[in-house]
């Protein structure tokens, strides 16, 4: 199958899980996606789902999105992860923008208490 006959479609998948150590400086640290259960989408995403993508794109060249807009880019991550339970992330709101500000704000009031990642599949 070549590059041509692959359709890509982009999804997005939310996890209800809460932020951990949510730091006054943007800092943040959690679960993006976890394994094998099943998200509000109602899917389940497998061990394994991230690893080639992470091993050739690293955490420096995936966007912190907010809303998953390719237009409001909200701060970058240091870590990106697989682990056995799930996508762990940790990384930092870009604080001197206001929709970074604005972000870090509802993270801590508990108002925004997920993350959700947005990816393209290959069929």
């Amino acid at each position: 199958m070549n590059n041509d006959s692959l359709h890509r479609l982009r999804e997005t998948k939310y996890v209800s899980s809460t932020l951990e150590r949510i730091q006054l400086d943007g800092s943040f640290s959690g679960y993006a996606s976890v394994f094998d259960e099943i998200d509000l989408g109602n899917d389940i995403v497998a061990p394994g789902a991230f690893s080639l993508s992470l091993a050739r794109r690293g955490a420096a060249n995936i966007r912190m999105l907010f809303q998953h807009n390719p237009d409001e880019p909200i701060g970058v991550w240091d870590s990106v992860l697989e682990t056995a339970h799930g996508l762990r992330v940790r990384g930092h709101l870009t604080t001197a923008a206001e929709k970074g500000r604005e972000v870090l704000e509802l993270m801590r009031a508990g108002a925004i208490d997920g993350l959700s990642i947005g990816f393209k599949t290959i069929r």
